[in-house]
């Protein structure tokens, strides 16, 4: 994100927007500051090592105090951007209501970034990834097509296990699962959600899950009543709008999940676009 973009945000007192753009600043530019500060540094540093005690008047302050902001913000970056970020930890802001009320509307989280080199998912694990491009619009998207954007869910399927949703139950492997995070709002605001009662879910529509096998491709389905994945619920490349299709595909068995892939939910169930959907 450009300075000046970080500068208004700043100024209008949207200071959680450029925390996350800070964590969020691709490493070229980062690389391209350092080298910036470097150059600065080397072309002062000789002045400032130079200049005797009694010549230090003038403008020898200010360049003293650019060698030594050059340094720490060469430092620090160095520390944050080249080894804590990509290593070790990162910062990530909530951007929507889709785990409410497990993590709130900007809700700043630190995510443990060194714990999937040495072990994999486990169900429960509350995951920061980069979905897959189907969830996602085109504006989320970079340059080379790829996604540009974290999700924040949970994981409740881990490969191999069969994962189903009925009458908003989660069944795993045919057993139901208790699941004392899960939760149904209605969104008042960006930032308001009310938990519905379980009256008031039970008067919602309920949206049936289960992952299968339809020409050799997986197909999550969005089932509700006699008609599958035919709503915003499910992403473009899986709609369905043939009556014979939805009839083929609701008659499937569950297909377990495939080798390297999780199956990630959204602890707000009517609120989060997540594996059910992609």
């Amino acid at each position: 994100m450009p300075f000046r973009q970080l500068l208004a945000q700043t100024e209008a007192g949207d200071l959680a927007t450029t925390i996350d753009a800070l964590a969020r600043t691709p490493l070229s530019r980062i690389l391209i500051l350092v080298a910036v500060l470097t150059a600065i540094r080397l072309l002062v540093h000789r002045y400032v090592l130079n200049t005797p005690p009694h010549l230090r008047s003038g403008v020898y302050p200010i360049v003293r105090f650019v060698n030594d902001t050059s340094d720490a913000i060469i430092y620090a970056a160095i520390l944050v951007f080249l080894l804590l970020r990509p290593f070790a930890i990162q910062m990530f802001r909530i951007p929507s209501g889709s785990m409410v009320f497990t993590l709130m509307v900007n809700d700043f989280i630190v995510a443990n970034k060194a714990i999937y080199r040495y072990t994999d998912p486990k169900v429960g694990d509350i995951v920061v990834f980069r979905p897959p491009k189907e969830a996602v619009p085109q504006q989320m998207l970079d340059r080379d097509g790829e996604v540009n954007v974290d999700f924040v869910k949970r994981c409740v399927g881990l490969p191999g296990q069969v994962i189903e949703v009925r009458n908003n139950v989660l069944y795993r492997d045919g057993r139901p699962v208790d699941e004392p995070y899960k939760t149904f709002t209605l969104q008042l605001g960006v930032d308001r959600f009310v938990r519905l009662s379980p009256d008031e879910v039970a008067a919602q529509p309920a949206y049936d899950f289960k992952l299968v096998k339809f020409h050799g491709q997986y197909v999550p389905l969005t089932i509700h009543g006699d008609f599958v994945n035919d709503t915003e619920r499910t992403a473009p490349a899986f709609r369905v709008d043939d009556p014979d299709t939805m009839a083929a595909l609701k008659a499937l068995p569950p297909a377990p999940i495939p080798p390297g892939h999780y199956l990630m939910m959204g602890d707000n169930r009517n609120g989060s676009f997540d594996s059910r959907g992609w």
